[in-house]
């Protein structure tokens, strides 16, 4: 028999290593850089690795955060539970929401991306330009990722390892060979020998091109804190999910480093710029530098992070619903475990409907609006981890004057982090109203499409949180705010509580 902890999910069902693999896979990291580099390298040209650098501030900042916060409170709501003890039940409401939003906005343009990308890599140029075929073998692996998030933890993890080298590996050997053959001569004539100074974001000569460049920045980044999700179901809850977190993003940083350096040295910044939005870089510069067919891997590996992180990143979003409904926030239907999987089998699913519900009538308005309904993914991002940020830091107010460490980790990081975040939301909301700065160019209510998705799924959020407060008031909204217990951070951590309960200083409802 399985040992489950308090609310049914399988402990120890994964290690550290598990965590820090799906942190890894659940940002995608050769398709988020395929994505958006060549945008980086249009608004600050050479200084496309500093703005990847600033860009990681704020990320580890929020990851920090979330460290502190899941040595508290080992809920694989994370945000939402946090932000629910910090500050209240109705923010913490409205923060589950948004992280429950990106999950089923992102989810179908992952798969669509894999499935656009999987034709490419075999030649199948008829089947590429067919929406139809694209579409159903994305409907079909949005299904099957599905299935696999239901049938067990151990088996999404598993999956994952062997994904993860088919991602980071392609994109760390062309990153090396770029370099190498530039070092050595054996480059185009537009070659430039990588320089300190690309990695100077004081060299961004303009503050608004240095902010554009940040929005694309943080996207690239997110997802780490899928592993964190995961605290229930970890070996070692109280710290090593966070510390996944945390390695994660440190480990993307290098990365996205090496690969944004190899990018603009092989062809300077003029090469690159001409793959502004242009999800082809990658595996186009790929072939110059390692050769065909060795080229192809970095495509396979675009192919396999799309589909590695369509499946990761329904975890969060399923778990977050789970924790959301055993506190009485959701339907109690989304907060069942099965006895057989000992997975979120209602909410998962219910994450993949509503994942394919968005993606079909996007794909079918046109491809340009599933662009747009994806840009707006940056302000639920934004929203949500500046809001864990100032968490972390009221939660744990009584013990920020105890020590210099206390105050700058767990006060001040955070809150800069959140700071940061909280005013790219602003600035990713007043460009996104701009229908100049849409793909589908369109205009709604005098806004671009990707502020009136974003804005319009927060206000559903509201009007959801309202009625569920008026049809259950009981026992979630009637909780009031709690801080941290005296001496909680000075503690060694300690192993998560017996399925009996947990500690009296932690009780639902408590102050």
């Amino acid at each position: 028999m399985a040992q489950t902890g308090e609310h049914g999910l399988k402990k120890d069902a994964i290690t550290f290593s598990d965590g820090l693999t799906i942190a890894l896979a659940s940002t995608a990291p050769a398709y988020s850089l395929a994505a958006v580099i060549g945008s980086i390298v249009v608004i600050v040209g050479f200084q496309a690795p500093a703005a990847l650098l600033v860009s990681f501030v704020p990320m580890f900042f929020i990851a920090a955060a979330f460290y502190y916060l899941n040595r508290a409170d080992q809920d694989c709501g994370t945000s939402f539970s946090w932000v629910t003890r910090a500050i209240g039940p109705q923010s913490g409401w409205i923060v589950g929401w948004a992280i429950c939003v990106t999950g089923i906005l992102v989810v179908g343009s992952l798969a669509d991306v894999a499935a656009y990308s999987f034709f490419d890599l075999i030649g199948a140029e008829g089947l590429e330009e067919s929406a139809a075929a694209v579409t159903l073998l994305a409907l079909g692996l949005i299904a099957l990722m599905t299935t696999i998030c239901v049938l067990g933890t151990e088996l999404s993890a598993n999956l994952q390892k062997g994904l993860m080298v088919l991602q980071i590996g392609p994109l760390l050997v062309f990153a090396g060979v770029a370099i190498y053959k530039v070092l050595a001569g054996d480059a185009p004539p537009a070659a430039v020998d990588p320089s300190l100074s690309w990695y100077n974001p004081f060299a961004i000569e303009s503050g608004g091109a240095l902010t554009a460049a940040l929005l694309l920045g943080v996207f690239i980044y997110w997802g780490w804190e899928s592993a964190v999700n995961l605290n229930e179901e970890t070996e070692g809850s109280v710290t090593a999910p966070g510390l996944a977190g945390l390695i994660s993003t440190v480990l993307l940083l290098v990365t996205y480093l090496g690969v944004a350096t190899a990018l603009v040295a092989w062809k300077g910044a003029a090469g690159a710029e001409r793959f502004d939005d242009n999800e082809a870089i990658l595996s186009g510069y790929a072939t110059g530098v390692l050769g065909d067919p060795l080229g192809n891997i970095v495509l396979l590996a675009v192919v396999v992070s799309a589909l590695a992180s369509t499946q990761t990143t329904i975890l969060p979003a399923a778990r977050t619903s789970l924790s959301m409904a055993r506190a009485e926030a959701m339907p109690s239907a989304l907060g069942e475990v099965s006895s057989r999987f000992f997975t979120p089998v209602a909410s998962t699913v219910t994450i993949g409907v509503l994942a394919v519900a968005w993606y079909l009538p996007s794909k079918l308005v046109s491809e340009n609006f599933l662009f747009d309904s994806l840009s707006a993914l940056a302000l639920m991002i934004a929203f949500y981890y500046a809001f864990t940020g100032i968490a972390c830091a009221v939660y744990y107010r009584h013990e920020l004057t105890k020590s210099v460490k206390n105050f700058l980790f767990v006060g001040v990081a955070p809150v800069i982090g959140a700071v940061l975040l909280g005013y790219l939301f602003f600035k990713a909301l007043i460009d996104y109203s701009d229908p100049a700065n849409s793909y589908t160019g369109a205009s709604w209510f005098g806004v671009a499409p990707p502020a009136v998705i974003g804005v319009g799924f927060l206000a559903l959020g509201v009007v959801l949180l309202l009625a569920w407060r008026r049809h259950q008031r009981e026992p979630f909204f009637l909780r009031r705010r709690e801080v941290a217990p005296p001496g909680l951070l000075e503690q060694a951590p300690s192993p998560p509580p017996p399925p009996a309960g947990r500690p009296p200083a932690f009780a639902e409802g408590e102050s």
